[in-house]
């Protein structure tokens, strides 16, 4: 964790480029952004700690290996609990906010209702993060700062890679708790893949995600609980020829989730990462010949 005086002057999100792109994936880690603004700090009620429990900690770097392997990798500098790109652009509260809101706002949602909307009023764990409503200025103003511009460069970038190859992967990169929340004895799999039951991708890629990390000894499931959020659903257009996967790895597999750190297990995991996208970028599942792959 870093505190930031703000994203004017500090960089809210980059991109990590490959000397060369070799494959139409591009790899992309919407939560494990770091970087407190103090102004936020100071307007929680949580502390430095609580205030984390939404971070997907370092699972940009757990993914870092596929530069070297000649895919980009994108992610986010500024935390979640500040702002969360993978919802819709106006996914909101207004009950967190003083002043009243645009009518075009979707305040009905799911994950508006779980007080874990585009701005978010809660953590992970269902902690109010606010001791004062936000606002209406306030709220906006972090959606035209960030989300517009991350969603933008997101969007190039695969426009990019799918007129090079004539189609492209997004590889959506996340984490999760070890166990589930309020039943610590229930232990989650390795890895949760999602594809959103099967429209965001080609079912052969997905098949191809669970059987690799399967043959390294991992245990893998599909869609529960998670099918993948936003951007994985938004992006992921088959039949367009973008093709979106969500990973979610097991947080008790690299780190120590109270403290932050890394663990016993971070550089194993990370190696056997890089192969797993090595081997996934790799397979044939699109009738095409790749145009400028691995030569």
């Amino acid at each position: 964790m870093r505190t930031v005086d703000g994203f004017e002057t500090f960089p809210a999100f980059e991109i990590l480029e490959p000397s060369v792109q070799r494959w139409p994936f591009l790899f992309n880690s919407p939560h494990s952004g770091a970087a407190y603004p103090r102004a936020f700090l100071r307007s929680a009620r949580l502390d430095a700690s609580a205030i984390r429990r939404s971070e997907d900690t370092f699972v940009d770097d757990l993914f870092a290996g596929v530069v070297e392997l000649g895919a980009p990798l994108m992610r986010a500098h500024f935390p979640r609990a500040f702002l969360d790109v993978n919802r819709e652009p106006y996914e909101l509260d207004p009950t967190m906010f003083v002043g009243q809101l645009p009518a075009f706002i979707n305040a009905r949602s799911i994950r508006v209702a779980g007080g874990l909307g585009t701005i978010a009023r809660v953590v992970a764990d269902s902690e109010e993060i606010y001791r004062d409503r936000l606002t209406v200025e306030e709220g906006l103003g972090r959606i035209e700062a960030l989300y517009k511009p991350y969603h933008a460069a997101l969007r190039g970038r695969l426009a990019a890679t799918l007129d090079r190859f004539r189609y492209a992967v997004l590889i959506d990169c996340h984490s999760m708790p070890s166990t589930a929340r309020g039943l610590e004895t229930r232990v989650r799999p390795d890895f949760v893949i999602g594809d959103r039951f099967g429209t965001s991708c080609s079912e052969a890629l997905t098949d191809a995600a669970v059987e690799i990390l399967r043959d390294l000894g991992y245990r893998v499931v599909r869609n529960r609980p998670y099918a993948g959020g936003y951007i994985t659903e938004h992006y992921g257009r088959p039949h367009n020829g973008i093709h979106a996967l969500q990973i979610e790895a097991n947080r008790g597999l690299y780190m120590d989730e109270q403290r932050y750190r890394r663990g016993a297990g971070f550089a194993g995991l990370a190696g056997d990462l890089t192969t797993f996208c090595d081997r996934l970028m790799r397979i044939d599942f699109i009738d095409e010949p790749l145009a400028d792959a691995a030569e």
